[in-house]
């Protein structure tokens, strides 16, 4: 009796597959089984470890497609933002590492070219892969070489303007350049913006589906052996539907062939157009429709909830397995959005601007509590920076509510724009710090020294919940320029929340622990650990001076030269690079009265720290509490006079 089992169907594919080479000789049908086992893999993976989830899910077919039709790593596949590669490394070798995806030691959770030749190029941040592709094949235009170059931006990242800029170049540059816009409406959560509602447009307009397969079939005839005259008319064919009927009349304005949209889970159709598109020698958008999370029912019903998920789920049904511990304070960013929305109930002046984070940052309680008030920009950092500005040129007091690392994206713009002109602009700088398993693209290792430098800047950084809450009201009414609070990712402290705000006096510190002999200097989340090395310290009879200083700039000079008299060591502790923060501005202030006393910075390194989780992170650095007790105790007594 032969066997009724579809052979694709029979045993699993995946262990065969050690290499993008493997897809080569694979039917659609054994395409499509390996694609359905990648997404298995992906759900299972993450609802272990945890990591980017309904991204991965989203592009599992054209994943698959990619690596089926193009050869990697002689072709280039740039991914953008990174996330969406969950498939791509189970595809290049990497199937049986994956499970140390994300943990200290393991695998990044981003595309790495240290860690895979088939990663083509680092990615972390949105909106940079159509740049990179375009520097990638001209290089390999002036070397000489064949590859094909691919860009798959999606996710929100066409937002963002660094991929506007790359198009209008590459269509300039004429090089052989695929770029696959992966469309699924969303960032982490729902895209906005016109470009979105053009597109949205496009996929409903029942002219144009009909038109698509004509236009598909012109495109073989064009690659076909035709005369030149024929392909001329046929081409004008086709520019003349697009002109009238898809939004690929942007795309072209700016040199890149349009085609599509097509069915991002449609195995057959993606790998007829991947093929068609080799074909083509010049810059080509290819619009691809996804849903993101595909595969797994929680996960499309609620696609920003599962963007990223930190483990512990049911594989089936989504239900969290892990015993949620009611203990726990409330996250920084959960602090920072509750009292935004009650300051801003009570001042119409008030707006909160993101850029495609309102969850990631909390400013969703402001979207839901006052949406007339509360704008997403979309992945356009520097643009919403210039907007805060404008806000504000009118009287209004606008919170730009962004992630440190995201921040570095718009530093002309805040220089530029908004310190210069002196205009008060709010910024709420989130995953200040060390950020875990995100790693370096992700880490906010930088701001305090960026932003440091900036003439009129008022910095800040909370110690607990409480003083996040005073910072934004001193914030939104004791300073009229601009003024940034930094504060970290995760669970605050746990003190108890007073009802009402109180101002801080702006550039003014607080000493909370009297000592002699050794004063350290803290600021941020890093004065609780002060506070416990300096515990520490005492049983090692060593009775240590404890200050939260609240600001970086202002710097609380006056507090300092206090302490100058009855301290003969000093240690600054925080969690930013070693170069050019709070550390580098004490110094600075010591030598320039004349005041050499010794200081050792306690920091970041300077050095890109990796992934992995925060305990581990901090030993590998000195930043557990034991480590950072012992080096300060060894430079006290060291250099003791």
């Amino acid at each position: 009796m032969p066997d009724s089992i579809p052979v694709a169907q029979r045993l699993p594919h995946l262990p065969e597959i050690n290499s993008p080479g493997d897809l080569k000789k694979l039917s659609i049908a054994e395409l499509q089984a390996v694609a359905d086992e990648c997404r298995n893999e992906v759900i299972s993976l993450v609802s272990v470890n945890g990591g980017h989830f309904g991204s991965s899910l989203g592009v599992v077919e054209l994943t698959v497609a990619l690596h089926h039709v193009y050869s990697t790593p002689h072709d280039k596949i740039i991914w953008d933002v990174g996330h969406q590669a969950y498939v791509h490394k189970i595809l290049t070798g990497r199937r049986e590492l994956m499970q140390t995806n994300r943990q200290y030691n393991g695998l990044a959770g981003f595309p790495k070219r240290s860690e895979s030749p088939h990663d083509a190029f680092g990615v972390g941040h949105a909106s940079t892969s159509i740049s990179a592709a375009a520097g990638i094949a001209v290089g390999a235009e002036l070397s000489g070489s064949k590859e094909k170059v691919i860009a798959v931006i999606g996710d929100g990242s066409m937002t963002g303007g660094m991929a506007f800029e790359a198009m209008n170049h590459l269509g300039d540059l004429k090089s052989d350049v695929l770029v696959i816009l992966n469309d699924n409406q969303m960032a982490i959560s729902p895209s906005t913006g016109g470009l979105r509602t053009h597109l949205i447009n496009v996929t409903l307009n029942k002219t144009y589906n009909k038109a698509r397969t004509l236009l598909w079939q012109s495109i073989s005839m064009i690659n076909n052996d035709l005369g030149e005259k024929a392909k001329k008319a046929l081409r004008k064919l086709e520019d003349g539907f697009k002109a009238a009927l898809t939004p690929g009349a942007f795309f072209e304005a700016l040199g890149l062939r349009y085609f599509g949209p097509i069915d991002g889970h449609n195995m057959e159709q993606l790998v007829k157009a991947l093929k068609e598109m080799q074909s083509l020698p010049h810059p080509k958008l290819l619009h691809v429709i996804t849903t993101k999370g595909k595969g797994f029912k929680p996960a499309e019903e609620n696609q920003s909830k599962w963007h990223a998920h930190s483990g512990g789920f049911d594989t089936t049904t989504g239900k969290n397995l892990k015993v949620a511990d009611g203990s726990l304070p409330p996250k920084y960013q959960e602090i920072f959005g509750e009292a935004l929305v009650e300051l801003a109930q009570n001042d119409i002046r008030i707006t909160a601007i993101t850029a495609a984070m309102p969850s990631g940052t909390s400013l969703d309680l402001f979207q839901n509590a006052l949406p007339h008030r509360f704008y997403d920009v979309g992945i356009a950092e520097g643009h919403a920076v210039t907007f805060a500005a404008g806000l504000a040129t009118q009287g209004l007091k606008p919170v730009f509510g962004v992630y440190s690392t995201f921040l570095q994206r718009a530093y002309d713009q805040l220089i530029h724009d908004v310190a210069l002109q002196k205009l008060h602009v709010v910024f709420a700088i989130d995953r200040a710090g060390l950020v875990g398993e995100d790693g370096p693209t992700h880490h906010g290792s930088f701001d305090l020294s960026y932003l440091n430098s900036v003439p009129g800047l008022v910095v800040m950084a909370p110690a607990d919940e409480q003083e996040l809450r005073d910072m934004l009201y001193t914030a939104l009414y004791d300073i009229t320029g601009p003024v940034a609070i930094r504060y970290p990712r995760g669970n605050g402290t746990g003190v108890t929340l007073r009802k009402n705000f109180t101002s801080l006096p702006v550039g003014k510190a607080e000493i909370i622990r009297q000592g002699e002999g050794l004063t350290l200097l803290a600021i941020g989340n890093m004065v609780v650990k002060a506070v416990q090395v300096a515990s520490f310290l005492e049983k090692e009879g060593i009775n240590a001076t404890v200050v939260n200083m609240r600001f970086l700039k202002p710097l609380d000079t006056e507090v300092i030269d206090t302490l100058v008299s009855r301290s003969t060591h000093f240690a600054v502790i925080e969690e930013n690079s070693a170069i050019g923060g709070l550390g580098s501005a004490v110094i600075d202030h010591l030598n320039a009265t004349g005041q050499h006393h010794p200081v050792l910075k306690v920091a970041l390194p300077d050095a890109f720290v990796c992934h992995g989780d925060m305990n581990n992170l901090y030993r590998q650095i000195g930043f557990d509490t034991p480590t950072m007790m012992e080096n300060i105790k060894r430079f006290y007594t060291a250099t003791q006079r």
